[in-house]
């Protein structure tokens, strides 16, 4: 679908697809995502004016933040990457600066620039990558003087030829290979090596730690790229010759504006954990760390110029996602400058039995039928009754209660424990079915769920 038939309402619909409610958070992503779009379409003039609507999702872990970013991304085809905020330093700190997750997103920027482009040059790498390995079956042969052919062609005209009984043999190669019957053929062929060397990590201020990746640049160039010898099957010989004919004909330095101009007019930051580099109460002092990360945040977010090692990138209209639990906090505790460049706030609803129901069950990677997918490539069909799935919901949310929640991914814990006997068994029991129902569940998961100690450590 293209970027002007993503309407609201239609992104809303392919967000409901994979994640059940939280509809506010899905109407304020799929407003900004539409915005970007007119942004694009209004005069160049007014569209440098016109900000992102950056959003700041406020509610505990595993009810689905992470989830809408990720798939509003993929909606768009834009780069997006997911940071967590803690993890920064203010500068002049040891550890990653914030100007890493800009640099980060162009590398994932240049990498799917790249892959697309690969793609569309696929069938001429295919081409030129079936010449090679006809040359490595039947190797030209040395030309030499006064040895031609006169050949008639289908106009009359006559030409010289060289060798033209090798230029049948050529052909009648050509098209066993197409049959397929050379598949079983071994060829030699000379491949790149990987380059290897001492990993060195480099811990200083802004910048510094893309420093490695030159360095590793300017040492490899110095030096010709080594080639080992491999023995490969016909088949496995053309996937390698295709791939390097295909790393050939990208043309790298479009690659790279490309990569940048999506970074710079598509992008999607996903700031995690933001709640974290808030201060605390205020009764031993101000946070400086924290503080000083957020203030190294708002240039950013703001707009401004990074320096990457593809050149310089702005920051101005990519879009940035923050999400935190604000347990302890509140948005209003963050920077007042840094508040200001998220104009959007939404807050998302904690996630109980019914929706834990509807999880399981509706959408495309539903749990359950992740499960009985798996199970049917070892030929075992299993089956989850209704009162199975709503006794698996009831589960998750008592122990959410009991325990720490963690939304949804408290499935995953309990799936994993309610089939580890069938995930163990299943190569033996090919063939067999198995009905999931209510009882199974209580055999299976009652004495954990009793035992909070043992709750505690399993679920």
């Amino acid at each position: 679908m293209s970027s002007d038939e993503l309407t609201p309402r239609k992104i809303v619909e392919k967000l409901d697809q994979y994640i059940i409610g939280q509809q506010e958070a899905k109407r304020a992503v799929a407003i900004a995502l539409r915005n970007r779009w007119r942004r694009q379409n209004v005069s160049q003039e007014m569209g440098e004016e016109i900000s992102p609507k950056n959003i700041i999702m406020i509610g505990p872990t595993g009810i689905g933040k992470t989830e809408i970013a990720r798939r509003l991304a993929k909606l768009d085809n834009s780069p997006f990457i997911k940071v967590e905020a803690s993890k920064f330093t203010e500068v002049g700190y040891v550890g990653r600066d914030v100007e890493s997750m800009v640099r980060d997103l162009v590398e994932l920027s240049i990498s799917m620039i790249k892959s697309e482009e690969q793609g569309r040059v696929q069938a001429k790498a295919a081409e030129l990558a079936e010449d090679r390995l006809l040359d490595i079956l039947l190797p030209p042969k040395p030309v030499e003087k006064n040895v031609t052919e006169m050949i008639t062609d289908t106009n009359g005209t006559t030409i010289e030829a060289e060798h033209p009984e090798q230029d049948t043999t050529r052909e009648k190669l050509r098209r066993l290979l197409h049959e397929g019957r050379l598949n079983d053929r071994f060829v030699e062929l000379e491949v790149s090596e990987a380059r290897s060397g001492p990993m060195i990590e480099i811990f200083s201020s802004a910048g510094m730690e893309d420093m490695g990746l030159n360095v590793k640049d300017m040492l490899g160039n110095l030096f010709p790229q080594k080639k080992k010898k491999r023995r490969v099957k016909v088949p496995e010989a053309i996937e390698i010759l295709s791939d390097e004919e295909a790393q050939r004909l990208v043309d790298m330095d479009k690659v790279t504006k490309t990569a940048i101009d999506r970074v710079e007019q598509s992008g999607i930051i996903f700031l995690d954990e933001i709640d974290k580099i808030v201060g605390g109460d205020g009764t031993h002092g101000p946070d400086v760390s924290r503080e000083g990360v957020q203030r190294d945040l708002l240039p950013i977010v703001e707009g401004s110029t990074v320096n990457t090692r593809y050149g310089m990138v702005k920051t101005d209209h990519i879009l940035f996602i923050a999400a935190g639990a604000f347990s302890a906090t509140k948005p209003s505790d963050l920077i007042p400058e840094l508040q200001g460049r998220f104009p959007i706030r939404v807050e998302l609803n904690s996630l109980g039995k019914e929706e834990f129901i509807r999880i399981l069950t509706e959408p495309h990677n539903a749990l359950v039928k992740q499960y009985t997918e798996m199970m049917a490539t070892e030929g075992v069909r299993i089956t989850f009754t209704e009162d199975a799935i709503a006794a698996i919901a009831e589960t998750a949310t008592l122990v959410n209660d009991r325990m720490e929640n963690i939304g949804a991914r408290r499935l995953y814990t309990i799936m994993e424990s309610l089939l580890d006997e069938i995930s163990f068994e299943a190569p033996e029991m090919q063939g067999q079915e198995v009905v999931i129902d209510a009882e199974y569940v209580a055999d299976q998961l009652d004495e954990i769920v009793e035992d909070e100690d043992l709750s505690r450590y399993i679920l």
